[in-house]
C-alpha cells in the first residue's frame, strides 16, 4: 500500500507537544508524520497519495467509552418510545410496531419514560395485553434498569406469582401478589437472556455504519456474548470497520477466566475489555443506592443490586485474573462502597480500573478515586437529561453530581461516552454538554451547576485520550502523532473556534479508521 498525505485541513491533533497541524502522512494503520504540509510530504516521499481534505477541520477518532451497541443496533429496528408523553401514546406506537411484526415475534424497544407521562399512569401487563395479547413483548425503559413486559413475555421468562424476588431486583407486584409485568434490576435478566437476536451480525454490521457517520472510530461495548462473538465473526470476515474493547459480563467471569481471556488481549481491531459489574440501579427508576432516602420517598435509598461482600470478591478474582474491573455505581452510597471494594483489593499493576456512570458522589470520594487510580467512565448527556431529575429526588442531599471540573482538579481521568441507546450516540452532543451543562434548548441559562463545566478542550480529550487511557490504549490511540493509528474524522466545525452551539450541529464529512476511508458524506 503506498503512503498516503491527507493535506489540506486545520488538524487538532490532541498532542500538546504539536497541537495544530496541516497535513498527516500515513502508512498503512499508523501515522508517518504529521505537522506541516512540506514537510510532511517530505517525509512521505514522492510517490505518495494525495488526499485533500477542501479546508475541513480534523479531529481524533472520536471513542465511547462506554455503549451498548448490540442493544443500539437493534433499536435502529425497534419501536421507540422516548418521545412518547402517555400511555395512551405509548400503546398507539407499539400497537402500530406489533402490526409490522411477524406470528411469534418478540417485539423490542422502548426507552418509555414515564416519569413525564401527562396525565400521570403507571405501565403494567395489563395495559400491553390489551394490544399485544399473543406476542410477547419487552420493553425497557429510558435508563434501561427496568423492564416492562405482557403476560406472554412473563410465561415464557417463567416469572409468575410464586417467582420470588432475585438479589438485587424487584418483580413489582399488585395487591394479590401477581407480577404487574414491572421488573426491576436483577429481576429481568432472564427477559434480557431471552432478548437474543438472530440477525445480531448484519444488524451490527449496519449500526456501526451508524457510528461511523457520527465520527466514532472506537468503542468500549458493555452487551454480552452475543455480540462478542458477532464482532468476532464481523471480524473473521473482514467486515469490521471501527474498533471494539469489548467488555465481559459478570456472569459470564468464571467461563472467561477458564478460557484465558484478559485484559488488553486481542488486537487493534478487538481487545478483550474489562468485566462489567452492577453495584446499583438508575436514577430515574428510583434504584441507585443513596445514603439518603429520595426526597419525598421515606426509606427508599435504591438497591444494592451487588452487595458489598460480593464486590471484594468479584473484583478480587477478576484482577487476580489480568481482567480489569468496570463497576456501574450512580448513587452516592454505590460509589462508596465500590471505592471501598477497589482500595480493599488494591492497584493491580497493568489494570486501570473504572466506575461507569459516577453520577453522584460524596465530596470526599472524587481525591479517594484520584489517589487510588479509578478512572472515571462518563456521560456527558445524562446530565442535561436528568437535571429536573435530581432536583427533584435529590433534593437536600449534599452530593458531587456530574462533577466532571472536580474530578480533573483533583487527577481523576475521564473517559467520556453516550450509554446509547439510553441515550443517542452522538458524540457532539456530548461534547455540548459538558462545556455547557445546558440541554439543547440553552436551558437552565448559564449552565445547571456551571462550576462543573470543562473547557471544549478538556471535553475533547476525554471523549479520545480519556477513553482510550480508560483501556489502557493510550500508547495506540487518541492523539493524531507519529507512531499512533491513523484514526481521525474530518468536520465541517472547528471546535476550538466555533461556538457550542455550532459544535452541537457538527457534520463529519470523512471517517478514517487505520488509514482507510471507512465513511464518507454523500
Amino acid at each position: 500500500m503506498s503512503i498516503r498525505v491527507y493535506r489540506n485541513a486545520a488538524i487538532r491533533t490532541g498532542d500538546s507537544g504539536n497541537p495544530l497541524a496541516q497535513a498527516m502522512a500515513v502508512d498503512g494503520e499508523v501515522l508517518l508524520a504529521v505537522g506541516g504540509e512540506a514537510e510532511v510530504r517530505e517525509a512521505a516521499g514522492p510517490g505518495a497519495e494525495l488526499i485533500d481534505l477542501e479546508g475541513a477541520a480534523v479531529l481524533p477518532g472520536l471513542y465511547d467509552a462506554h455503549i451498548h451497541t448490540a442493544q443500539y443496533a437493534q433499536s435502529l429496528d425497534a419501536v421507540d418510545l422516548r418521545d412518547v408523553r402517555s400511555l395512551d401514546d405509548a400503546l398507539t406506537m407499539v400497537a402500530a410496531h406489533a402490526a409490522r411484526l411477524r406470528p411469534g415475534a418478540w417485539l423490542f424497544g422502548g426507552r418509555w419514560n414515564s416519569n413525564t407521562w401527562d396525565p400521570p399512569a403507571q405501565p403494567d401487563r395489563y395495559a400491553l395485553d390489551s394490544i399485544c395479547p399473543e406476542l410477547p413483548v419487552a420493553l425497557p425503559n429510558v435508563d434501561g434498569h427496568t423492564v416492562w413486559a405482557n403476560s406472554a413475555a412473563l410465561r415464557l421468562a417463567g416469572i409468575d406469582a410464586t417467582t420470588p424476588d432475585p438479589v438485587g431486583g424487584e418483580i413489582v407486584r399488585d395487591a394479590s401478589g401477581e407480577p404487574t409485568g414491572i421488573l426491576r434490576e436483577s429481576a429481568s435478566y432472564p427477559l434480557r437472556n431471552l432478548m437474543v437476536s438472530a440477525d445480531l451480525r448484519d444488524q451490527l454490521r449496519a449500526g456501526q455504519e451508524e457510528l461511523l457517520a457520527l465520527g466514532l472510530t472506537s468503542v468500549h461495548d458493555i452487551d454480552g456474548e452475543d455480540c462478542r462473538a458477532a464482532y468476532l465473526e464481523l471480524r473473521e470476515a473482514g467486515e469490521l470497520k471501527l474498533r471494539v474493547h469489548k467488555a465481559i459480563p459478570m456472569i459470564h467471569l468464571e467461563a472467561a477466566i477458564a478460557e484465558g481471556r484478559r485484559t488488553g488481549q486481542g488486537d487493534d481491531w478487538f481487545r478483550t475489555g474489562p468485566v462489567k459489574i452492577f453495584s446499583d440501579g438508575a436514577l430515574g427508576s428510583h434504584t441507585c443506592h443513596m445514603g439518603e432516602s429520595f426526597a419525598g420517598e421515606q426509606g427508599n435509598v435504591g438497591i444494592a443490586v451487588t452487595p458489598y461482600e460480593d464486590l471484594v470478591r468479584l473484583f478480587g478474582r477478576a484482577a487476580g485474573a489480568g481482567i480489569a474491573v468496570a463497576t456501574h455505581a450512580i448513587g452516592d452510597q454505590a460509589n462508596h462502597l465500590v471505592i471501598d471494594a477497589y482500595e480493599a483489593i488494591g492497584r493491580t499493576a497493568g489494570l486501570r480500573h473504572r466506575i461507569e456512570h459516577a453520577q453522584h458522589l460524596r465530596i470526599g470520594d472524587l481525591t479517594r478515586m484520584a489517589r487510588l487510580g479509578i478512572a472515571a467512565s462518563m456521560q456527558p448527556v445524562h446530565c442535561t437529561s436528568d437535571i429536573d431529575l435530581v432536583d427533584s429526588l435529590l433534593a437536600g442531599h449534599e452530593l458531587a453530581s456530574y462533577a466532571w471540573r472536580g474530578m480533573l482538579n483533583v487527577g481523576v481521568a475521564l473517559a467520556f461516552g453516550s450509554d446509547a441507546p439510553v441515550e443517542h450516540p452522538n458524540p457532539f452532543a456530548a461534547l455540548y454538554a459538558a462545556v455547557t451543562r445546558t440541554r439543547t434548548d440553552g436551558t437552565p441559562a448559564g449552565g445547571w451547576q456551571p462550576e462543573q463545566r470543562l473547557s471544549m478542550g478538556e471535553a475533547l480529550t476525554a471523549h479520545t485520550l480519556g477513553a482510550a487511557y480508560a483501556a489502557g490504549e493510550e500508547d495506540r490511540k487518541g492523539v493524531l502523532a507519529p507512531g499512533k493509528l491513523a484514526d481521525f474524522i474530518a468536520v465541517d466545525t472547528d471546535p476550538f473556534v466555533e461556538s457550542p452551539d455550532a459544535v452541537l450541529r457538527t457534520k463529519v464529512m470523512t471517517t478514517v479508521v487505520g488509514g482507510e476511508v471507512r465513511w464518507q458524506h454523500s
